[in-house]
């Protein structure tokens, strides 16, 4: 079916699912907000200095995500507000392609985003420009039009690895296809459960993901550590590729986070 103007299909899937759409006239507080683009584009000769929170959206994120987890390493701050933003991204993206069989088009300049709001309200959505809901246009919106060029700003501004960024894309993608399977189960939609298995099975052929972690029927086990078990309080996420929190770390219970980020 088509896209509708508010995506309202994706509204029953909760709120780490839902993206909301900015009214046809520019105006109101949403319009106010900068793009993801402008996050991305921050990082453009990018000299070593320290960001600045007040003006980068990236930036900003990262700051939130530290201080609501208490998180003293930028390093862990960075890869956690990632795997977060990843997580929304393959959500609202994976859910319109099950549900409508199209995407909207997620340009990063078409996303007005609120670094410090949590879902939904941290995205919105200029206008539901419709494209093919497959797995290559999937692939083409989430992966490199987004997290390659936010990867390679955190990479260089907080040096987090890049197989951990990668790890924690495949993570999220993981969660977002076993939240959309539990939810066709409970609703009896065997058309969307079977659509999410097919689609996640060809995007975890691609190249960026393929390497990431081994699926299991819809559990996943990756190949890297996210370092949640680095944020005070924390521990290991269920997908997580150690089985005990390193000795840097004191022993914590296993973290499972519904909607999308984990890892």
């Amino acid at each position: 079916m088509d896209l509708d103007p508010e995506l309202a299909a994706l509204r029953p899937l909760g709120g780490f699912f839902v993206l909301r759409t900015l009214p046809g006239t520019a105006g109101g507080e949403p319009w106010r907000l900068p793009t993801l683009a402008d996050g991305y584009d921050g990082y453009d000769g990018y000299d070593g200095g320290t960001a600045d929170p007040r003006r980068d959206p990236v930036a900003l994120r990262v700051a939130t995500v530290g201080e609501r987890l208490r998180i003293a390493e930028p390093r862990v701050a960075a890869s956690l507000a990632q795997q977060g933003l990843a997580a929304r991204l393959w959500s609202a993206a994976l859910g319109c392609a099950v549900l409508y069989g199209r995407i909207p088009d997620l340009d990063p300049r078409l996303l007005r985003w609120d670094a410090r709001a949590t879902a939904p309200d941290d995205l919105w959505l200029a206008e539901p420009r419709p494209l093919p809901g497959d797995a290559a246009t999937l692939a083409a919106t989430v992966l490199h039009g987004h997290l390659e060029p936010l990867a390679a700003a955190l990479r260089a501004r907080y040096g987090v690895a890049a197989g951990l960024l990668r790890g924690n894309a495949g993570s999220a993608l993981a969660a977002t296809a076993r939240e959309l399977g539990r939810w066709a189960r409970a609703h009896g939609r065997t058309d969307v459960a079977a659509r999410t298995r097919a689609l996640t099975g060809e995007l975890f052929a691609h190249p960026l993901l393929d390497a990431t972690g081994t699926r299991t029927g819809t559990a996943f086990r990756r190949r890297s550590c996210c370092l949640y078990y680095r944020v005070p309080g924390g521990g290991l996420c269920g997908d997580c590729c150690f089985t005990r929190p390193p000795r840097s770390a004191p022993p914590s219970p296993l973290r499972s986070s519904p909607g999308g980020a984990s890892g």
